[in-house]
């Protein structure tokens, strides 16, 4: 199945929050129909929001085109790249995503609004070409860092970094695929991740489709299970790097990073280049999305709570760059992450 599809000038997005028992897509023809899906996490994974908001752009330029205001063109385009920055506040390659549309908008901005529609829908199937390259590129060096000896590894992951959440074949489970297809997996541990399951749903799903020998775990059976069953690794994507490689990701995450440095299990981040912001220096400065208590109050419309019960809902943690053991990147491997690490690699590669 296609996390996303752009077709005839609408964009299909699979319906994430009904997975793994109902596949379903969501036909999304104005910018509002992407935010929406944004928002609710029918679409999720940074990669795939970061997607679906470039396809966002060319249905709101659309509109304008449609139906022109009294703003200017590239000022409408603006307020409407603002509205959809705001559906999700912590995974950066939405705002990257919307960066790029604009510069390119702008770039052509003394052409007729009909050709910078035409222009900016070239650049969305762009940006979508290129998510999928740099996760086959992201999983060969991931692999290739996690599989040194041949053996075989039983690792732990936490939400969901698979194709449901890219363009392409994941970025945590593209590395894992890649090392099942070399014959490396002997057991790989999802963790179910509450609230909303990620793992339970989507992660567990993913790789039993793909063949990879999975068992799911809760999330407070993780310690145990990284003791008792011999982890070799821990692999997690991430929805924002700082400038000295602390990570945001799925709340739970940093709980795992503690608990892996008490054990000696090295955790991996995986992650594209867009993830990286680096125009702030610590994790400390990265925002938090506080997400509905309904969330932990209820699944799916069953209550688990007393509706007053007061919650905390934070739906991210900050992971510290010193309890990342490497960041796999498309471009190669930054090994134990700080300010100097970072900035070394991306000199490196003239970024």
């Amino acid at each position: 199945m296609e996390t996303l599809r752009w077709e005839k000038g609408i964009l299909y997005l699979l319906n994430q929050t009904v997975l793994p028992f109902t596949e379903t897509y969501l036909t999304c023809t104005t910018w509002q129909d992407v935010h929406k899906a944004i928002s609710v996490l029918a679409v999720r994974g940074a990669p795939a929001i970061g997607v679906a908001a470039a396809y966002g752009v060319v249905l709101g330029a659309r509109s304008i085109l449609e139906k022109p205001g009294d703003k200017p063109f590239i000022t409408a385009l603006q307020d409407i790249c603002t509205n959809l920055d705001g559906a999700r506040p912590t995974a950066v390659n939405l705002h990257w995503a919307l960066e790029q549309m604009m510069t390119c908008a702008k770039a052509h901005g003394g052409e007729s609004p009909t050709a910078i529609v035409h222009v900016l829908e070239d650049k969305a199937k762009a940006i979508h070409a290129d998510d999928v390259a740099i996760n086959t590129a992201m999983a060969g060096w991931g692999a290739d860092e996690i599989g040194k000896g041949d053996r075989l590894l039983t690792l732990l992951t936490h939400c969901n970094a698979g194709a449901l959440a890219t363009a392409g074949v994941g970025t945590a489970l593209g590395v894992i695929s890649e090392l099942h297809r070399r014959g490396q997996v002997k057991m790989v541990y999802a963790d179910e991740t509450r609230p909303l399951l990620q793992g339970a749903r989507l992660t567990a799903f993913e790789l039993m489709a793909g063949g990879v020998p999975v068992t799911l775990i809760t999330d407070n059976m993780a310690a145990w299970t990284m003791k008792e069953k011999g982890v070799d690794a821990i692999i997690v994507g991430a929805d924002r790097i700082a400038a000295n490689g602390d990570t945001a990701n799925k709340i739970g995450t940093y709980g795992l990073s503690l608990m892996a440095k008490v054990l000696g299990i090295p955790l991996y981040i995986a992650a594209p280049l867009s993830t990286f912001d680096r125009s702030i220096s610590g994790g400390s400065q990265i925002p938090i999305e506080e997400r509905s208590h309904d969330e932990v109050r209820s699944f799916r419309g069953a209550a688990t709570a007393l509706s007053d019960t007061p919650v905390y809902n934070p739906a991210f943690d900050v992971t510290p760059h010193e309890n990342i053991r490497a960041i796999i990147t498309e471009k190669g491997i930054i090994s134990h992450p700080d300010t100097e690490a970072v900035q070394t690699f991306f000199d490196k590669h003239s970024l």
